[in-house]
């Protein structure tokens, strides 16, 4: 005989999940002004997060000199511009070999073209002279229909370019104010909070910071690691600009997805025209090998140790990320997802009840035990 539901438990069971209901709702809320308030005040938000990915990568050596006595600003001053410097030489060692050898590759590129041709007109496609220039000509129709449509999409890649060269500009101000004044803004903050909050947020904004810094340093090191795998392939293919190449492997690791597709086409674009069709093919298979060497294998592994993070959840992080926000998305995922990471876990050390010490409740040796 099956027993029947207590009415008065049923409606404490519903009042408890109309109670946790509600308050679910009001985070998601707040979660979702606190998103649109973020996008309302991105050009702001963005410098700022730039700054502070940079200056997790350049606080070990200004932390090294302020323990030697250097003055802040002063050690601030020295780093902000040693990584200007180490900048402008990462450019130069790209720009500089592939600027020396552009004849060279414009005419692999010119002969790539011609070869493409000669291979359109043979078989099995046996295209005549008049139907590529039929080609070209609707090609130019097309282009010329679409002029408007050019001019905005020159306008739009302007506006971008500029945009991200204010960004940076920002961030370089903000990385060298916050090596110079970084050590003081918690104590600050400590200041400006009332009651516990001045416990509870700095002690989140310390482990957040820790946690940024070894998301900065795994991304580097993952980048390095594809840059001198990816290096060594293309040396032995005998690919030129390896340098170059490698350089803007390590670059562009730190965006991505994108940047690993780009650096990638950019190296087989150069096998083909330097080397033939077979020594590109041989370097995306290798490009190909790395990147899922990389994906699958080192991030998440390097990624997983230094932020304390499952390799699934940085996958699925990245996927989520770059779904909703596309680049900067991606970029991003990993040290939110680790932020969220450190939030929850100083929550539940707060929230857990203190251990219960051993033999707290039996009477204590030698004591009185009423009858």
């Amino acid at each position: 005989m099956s027993a029947s539901l207590s009415s008065a438990r049923s409606r404490a069971a519903l009042r408890v999940s109309a109670r946790v209901s509600v308050e679910l709702l009001l985070v998601l809320v707040l979660t979702a002004v606190t998103l649109w308030l973020l996008g309302r005040m991105w050009s702001v938000v963005w410098p700022l997060i730039v700054g502070l990915l940079l200056t997790t990568l350049t606080w070990p050596p200004a932390r090294f000199l302020r323990r030697r006595g250097w003055h802040p600003a002063l050690a601030a001053s020295v780093v902000t511009v040693v990584f200007l410097l180490v900048a402008a030489a990462v450019v130069a060692l790209i720009a500089v070999p592939v600027s020396s050898q552009s004849g060279e590759l414009s005419d692999g590129v010119v002969a790539g073209i011609n070869k493409v041709r000669d291979w359109a007109a043979g078989p099995p496609l046996n295209i005549g002279e008049d139907q590529i220039a039929n080609a070209l000509d609707s090609a130019v129709e097309r282009i010329q229909k679409s002029a408007g449509s050019i001019t905005t999409t020159v306008v739009a890649g302007v506006s971008t370019v500029v945009d991200g060269v204010v960004t940076a500009v920002l961030a370089l101000f903000l990385m060298f104010f916050f090596l110079k004044d970084g050590p003081r803004f918690l104590p600050w903050l400590a200041r400006q909070l009332p009651g516990r909050l001045a416990v509870h947020v700095p002690a989140v904004a310390a482990r957040t910071w820790d946690t940024l810094g070894s998301f900065v340093r795994s991304q580097a090191l993952v980048g390095l690691l594809d840059a001198v795998f990816i290096g060594i392939g293309l040396w032995v293919v005998d690919v030129p600009l390896v340098l170059p190449l490698a350089v803007l492997t390590f670059v562009s690791a730190f965006v991505p997805i994108v940047g690993a597709l780009f650096a990638g086409f950019v190296a087989v674009l150069i096998a083909l025209v330097s080397n033939g069709l077979t020594d590109a093919l041989i370097v995306l298979a290798i490009i190909v090998a790395v990147q899922q060497l990389e994906g699958n294998v080192f991030q998440p592994m390097i990624q997983s140790r230094g932020l304390g993070l499952h390799a699934a959840v940085i996958l699925l992080a990245v996927t989520l990320g770059g779904s909703l926000a596309g680049v900067v998305g991606s970029l991003l995922a990993v040290p939110v997802a680790a932020m969220i990471a450190v939030f929850w876990n100083y929550l539940r050390e707060q929230l857990a009840e203190p251990p219960e010490e051993p033999g707290a409740d039996e009477p204590q040796t030698g004591a009185a035990v009423p009858s």
